[in-house]
């Protein structure tokens, strides 16, 4: 009973901080003025939405904290960190800005927003108060999908309904793209309606952004300038739809370390953790390919990445264009799609599916696998290769030669390849080359995944640098699937692979460096030191490390 009061009058003590900034805790003394002045005038692009002064209100209480959570962030990171960081270019392709992030930082509106793209309704402003208060006591975040007291109140049961206000022409067609993706993969519909009581109200204001899960009446989610991306509106129609980002999961340290020198200042109060009580993962594991995630270079001050992935060659997965299978399953299992699909329906589903709630006799399927069942090759551009003891070479191109950069080109150009060795054997891939000037977070626009862990559902290592060069996986399976796309000009991926030598021996568990045992046959790039990952088979994964 203590601890229910206690919770409640944390929350109480919460919302009344919020309403009167004047009973802040201890103030920064690092460039407050400024921080008002840019706070208030992105505040002011907002246009008095709904929420927007409560979103304001728990920003400045965060930024008078600032000092404290830097602190505390600091003693959290590994001593020489920049030391085991991958050196790798970043491009830049559109002026507006590649990233949700970006384009909000150009646009000034990202001071105004919790995370960056997000506006917080009072009670869940003052959640993240309580949640950093009750951290001080040891405890340890999770909030990835929206599921506290309220839940399923924050859902939408009867389906998510929406219509356009001022949104450009583009918007309008994106949104309706991200809508399909993500009901034809759930249970949940998509109604275009002006009469719905509760509805998602599209809008063209300035940056990209949304409110969390379902609020009640209509609420605003903007696809301003430069948020002309199907990712990028299904990231913040995710968030509308009950998902904060997968780096505030409780987890989180397990799989990501935050380098606070390479932090944009004032970020750092971004990165506070949550507890148990605002956030529920179903069990299901950290994955760095999540639309959710954000870019390893977000929120830099200099360029550099300001999150290091604990597996250094999933660097430039986090930040992905493509909702990934563990989202799916996750808002599966939020909105209860899955409750009329029986165990025999989930038996037939092969190599990590689970039943399609729409249709529970066929199945919805991880990437790279396709199928009623996942136990095939998706369909389309690709082919299945054999390997061998020899090295042979995967040269692959993909994209649009006519392409033109004055258009919005959303739709990805794919080709699946799967690799394959005798049952028992395990696959060596290694990565030689990739086309210039496309290395981004999270390959946004071109890229390819290899999929060499123990779980096939998790996100496979992306690629679209050339950075990489000498990159070497082996893999736990003797199939692995390969993944190339691009939605701009053809991009051209040169792997080579073999069946790994010794791989029908005992199998092993290693992360270590080492050296081909024969040089790539396709390549003009520089040597560089050759970092081997070779996965752990049969691991548990749920709230574990990659597996």
């Amino acid at each position: 009973m203590r601890i229910i009061l206690f919770a409640f009058l944390t929350t109480l003590a919460s919302a009344a901080m919020l309403r009167n900034p004047a009973s802040k805790v201890k103030r920064s003394t690092n460039g407050d003025d400024s921080f008002e002045e840019q706070l208030r005038s992105a505040n002011e692009l907002l246009k008095n939405e709904r929420d927007a002064d409560t979103t304001m209100r728990l920003l400045e209480q965060l930024h008078s904290m600032q000092d404290e959570i830097r602190d505390e962030l600091s003693s959290q990171q590994e001593p020489n960190l920049e030391d085991t960081m991958q050196d790798v270019r970043r491009d830049r392709v559109r002026a507006t800005g590649d990233t949700i992030e970006e384009i909000n930082m150009i646009s000034g509106v990202n001071m105004a927003l919790y995370q960056g793209d997000m506006i917080l309704t009072e009670q869940q402003a003052s959640e993240v108060l309580a949640d950093i208060r009750e951290n001080e006591g040891g405890y340890r975040s999770k909030r990835q999908a929206f599921r506290d007291n309220n839940y399923p109140n924050t859902t939408w049961p009867r389906g998510v309904n929406y219509y356009f206000y001022n949104a450009s022409s583009d918007a309008v067609r994106l949104f309706r793209k991200a809508a399909i993706l993500w009901g034809t993969d759930t249970c949940i519909n998509f109604g275009e309606t002006y009469s719905a009581e509760d509805a998602i109200v599209v809008i063209e204001s300035a940056g990209c952004w949304s409110h969390v899960g379902r609020i009640g009446g209509k609420q605003l989610l903007s696809l301003g300038a430069g948020c002309e991306a199907v990712s990028i509106a299904a990231h913040e129609l995710a968030h509308a739809m009950g998902f904060y980002h997968t780096q505030s999961r409780h987890d989180r340290d397990n799989f990501i370390t935050l380098d606070v020198n390479n932090i944009q200042q004032g970020w750092e109060t971004q990165f506070t953790k949550q507890t148990p009580e605002t956030n529920y993962n179903y069990n299901i594991t950290y994955d760095y390919g999540t639309i959710m995630h954000y870019g390893a270079t977000s929120a830099s001050a200099n360029g550099q990445p300001f999150m290091r992935t604990h597996d250094p060659l999933f660097l430039q997965t986090l930040g992905s264009p493509f909702i990934s299978f563990y989202e799916k399953l996750m808002m599966n299992l939020h909105y209860k799609c899955l409750d009329n699909c029986k165990q025999e329906h989930w038996n037939k589903c092969k190599n990590g599916g689970f039943p399609h709630p729409r249709n529970c006799n066929k199945c919805i399927c991880p990437s790279g696998y396709g199928g009623d069942f996942c136990d095939q090759r998706p369909a389309g551009c690709g082919k299945i290769l054999t390997a061998t003891e020899s090295y042979q070479t995967l040269n692959d191109s993909v994209g649009r030669w006519n392409y033109d950069p004055s258009m919005n080109t959303d739709e990805f150009y794919m080709c699946y390849y799967w690799i394959q060795g005798p049952p028992g054997s395990k696959i060596e891939v290694v990565f030689v080359n990739y086309t210039e000037n496309l290395s981004l977070d999270g390959c946004a626009y071109a890229g390819v995944e290899i999929k060499t862990l123990a779980d096939k559902r998790h996100t496979g290592y992306r690629f679209c640098s050339s950075d990489y060069f000498g990159a070497t996986l082996i893999s736990t399976h003797n199939i692995v699937p390969v993944i190339t796309y691009s939605r701009v000009y053809v991009a051209n991926t040169i792997l080579e692979y073999r069946i790994a030598p010794g791989s029908q021996t005992k199998e092993e568990t290693t992360i270590r460096p080492g050296t081909r045992s024969k040089k790539p046959k396709t390549t003009t790039m520089r040597t560089r030191k050759t970092t081997t990952t070779e996965s752990t088979p049969n691991s548990e994964c749920e709230d574990h490390d990659v597996c």
